[in-house]
C-alpha cells in the first residue's frame, strides 16, 4: 500500500483513512492532516484517477488554506475512486455509503469538489448531519453557483496588480479549466475590466485574441457543450492554453497542470491559482525565478472553504462575499509585503506565514509544551 509517510511532518497528517466496501464498489481515502484550530474542513473529489499522494497534498493544502484564512478549521480531504458521470441512482448510492464511513470521523467535514456537488453534500448531511457547501433549501449557500472561489481569485488579482507590472483593466486573461472555479474567475476579472482570450475544458481549448464573450462562453458550457464548440475563437488542444500569450493565467483544473516541462512556455506575467496544487514546487520557483508573480493556490482560492465556513456557522452569502474580499486581500497583500521583505518567493512567504498561524492554534492545544 502507498503511503504519504515521506510528506509526514510536525503538522501532519493527523489521521488517514482507507476505506474499501467491495460490495458498494466503495474505495476511497480520507486524510485529516491537521486538526489545530478546528475540525478540518475539505472536499470530496470523485475521479477514477485519484490517489493517496493527491489526497495527503490536497489535505495539507487545505491545512495551509484554512490557517492562511484565519478560520477556526484544520485542513483535510478526501477521495473516492469512480467515475463523476456515473448514473445519478449509482452515484447516490456511494456516496450515501462514503458518508457512513465516515460517520465516526467527526473532526472531518466534506464539502463539494472535481465530480461532487451541492446534491452530493445533501446526501451526506443526510446521513451524517456534517457537511458543507449544501443546497440553499437546507440551510446551504451554493458555492459554484454563486463562484465563491472565483470571486476570491479575482479579489486575490485585484491585490496582486499593485505588486507586479500587470493592471487588471484591459489584461489579457487565459483559465485553464473553465469549470466552476475558472468561469467565475473570467466573470469577475471582467467586472475588473479584464479581457478573457483563452479558455479550456477537459476536451480542448479555445483562443481568441481579440476577447472571448464571458457570458455567451459559461451559457455554452451549462448547455452541456465543450468549449471548442464555441462560436468564435480558434481551436486549440487543451494543454496549448498554458503557452498562450496572455497578461494573467488562471490554472483553475487538476493539480500539477504547470510543470517543469511546460513552465518555460508561460507566457503570462501573473499566475492566480485557481486550482489546488496547480504548480509543481520546482515549477513555481521556475517562475518566479523567471519575474512571474504566482500567487499561492491556498492564498488565491480559499473562497470557497471561506464561504463553507460562513456556512458551516450559520452566516448569510453577503456575509460570505464580504469575509472573502477581507480575507483574501488582507492575506494576500500580507504575504507579498512579506515576500518582498525577505526578498523571498510568494509561495515561501505564503507558507511561512500559513505554518505560522497552524503553530500558534497548536499551542492553545491540551498537552501542547514549549
Amino acid at each position: 500500500m502507498d503511503t504519504p509517510f515521506h510528506y509526514a511532518d510536525d503538522l501532519g497528517p493527523a489521521k488517514v483513512v482507507h476505506i474499501h466496501h467491495p460490495a458498494l464498489d466503495l474505495k476511497a481515502i480520507v486524510v485529516i492532516d491537521n486538526i489545530a484550530a478546528g475540525p478540518s474542513i475539505g472536499g470530496v473529489r470523485l475521479a477514477p484517477d485519484v490517489s493517496l499522494e493527491e489526497c495527503f497534498r490536497l489535505a495539507r493544502a487545505m491545512t495551509l488554506k484554512n490557517a492562511a484564512a484565519g478560520l477556526p478549521h484544520g485542513g483535510g480531504k478526501s477521495v473516492i475512486f469512480g467515475d463523476p458521470a456515473m448514473p445519478i441512482a449509482n452515484k447516490e448510492r456511494l456516496i450515501r455509503a462514503f458518508a457512513q464511513a465516515i460517520r465516526d470521523l467527526v473532526d472531518y467535514i466534506p464539502g463539494p469538489d472535481m465530480g461532487t456537488n451541492e446534491t452530493c453534500m445533501a446526501w451526506i448531511q443526510d446521513e451524517i448531519g456534517r457537511a458543507v457547501g449544501l443546497p440553499p433549501t437546507i440551510g446551504g449557500i451554493p458555492l459554484d453557483d454563486i463562484g465563491a472561489t472565483g470571486y476570491g481569485v479575482a479579489v486575490a488579482g485585484e491585490v496582486a496588480q499593485g505588486f507586479c507590472d500587470v493592471s487588471l483593466d484591459g489584461a489579457r486573461v487565459a483559465i485553464q479549466g473553465f469549470g466552476s472555479v475558472g468561469r467565475h474567475a473570467a466573470r469577475f476579472l471582467e467586472e475588473k475590466g479584464a479581457v478573457l482570450v483563452a479558455a479550456s475544458d477537459s476536451r480542448g481549448a479555445i483562443h481568441a485574441p481579440d476577447g472571448l464573450d464571458v457570458e455567451a462562453l459559461i451559457q455554452h458550457k451549462r448547455a452541456g457543450r465543450a468549449v471548442t464548440e464555441f462560436s468564435s475563437g480558434t481551436v486549440l488542444d487543451g494543454e496549448a492554453v498554458i503557452a498562450v500569450d496572455c497578461d494573467i493565467l488562471v490554472p483553475a483544473a487538476r493539480p500539477d497542470a504547470i510543470r517543469m516541462d511546460n513552465v518555460d512556455s508561460v507566457k503570462a506575467r501573473l499566475v492566480l491559482q485557481g486550482a489546488n496544487v496547480p504548480v509543481t514546487a520546482d515549477a513555481d520557483i521556475a517562475l518566479h525565478r523567471r519575474g512571474v508573480l504566482s500567487i499561492p493556490d491556498f492564498i488565491a482560492n480559499a473562497g470557497g472553504v471561506i464561504c463553507a465556513a460562513v456556512e458551516y456557522h450559520g452566516g448569510t452569502e453577503a456575509t460570505a462575499f464580504e469575509t472573502i474580499a477581507t480575507k483574501i486581500a488582507t492575506n494576500t497583500r500580507i504575504m507579498l509585503e512579506e515576500a518582498a521583505r525577505d526578498a523571498t518567493s510568494p509561495s515561501e512567504a505564503a507558507a511561512t506565514l500559513a505554518t505560522r498561524r497552524v503553530r500558534d492554534a497548536a499551542g492553545y492545544r491540551r498537552g501542547h509544551t514549549e
